[in-house]
């Protein structure tokens, strides 16, 4: 999944909602639930707050991040 995508006029368009994308700001990984104004709301891949990140600083997640993420919301699904 990307994060940012250009549009063709080359402008960088929000990530979809569901995608999981990383916060630049703080290293989080979040699932994008929506957008409000300019801002893209994410929350925990495991379940938890919203928080709010502009979009410039959303970047989609590394293979490692992706996975770490997957795992998270698999073990939470088994009690773990």
């Amino acid at each position: 999944m990307t994060a940012r995508t250009p549009d063709t006029d080359g402008h960088t368009v929000p990530p979809d909602v569901g995608a999981l994308v990383v916060d630049r700001r703080n290293g989080k990984v979040g699932v994008v639930m929506g957008h409000v104004g300019t801002y893209v709301q994410l929350r925990p891949p495991r379940g938890g707050q919203e928080w709010d990140v502009p979009p410039e600083d959303v970047r989609s997640p590394t293979p490692t991040e992706e996975l770490s993420a997957k795992v998270a919301v698999a073990n939470r699904r088994w009690g773990r």
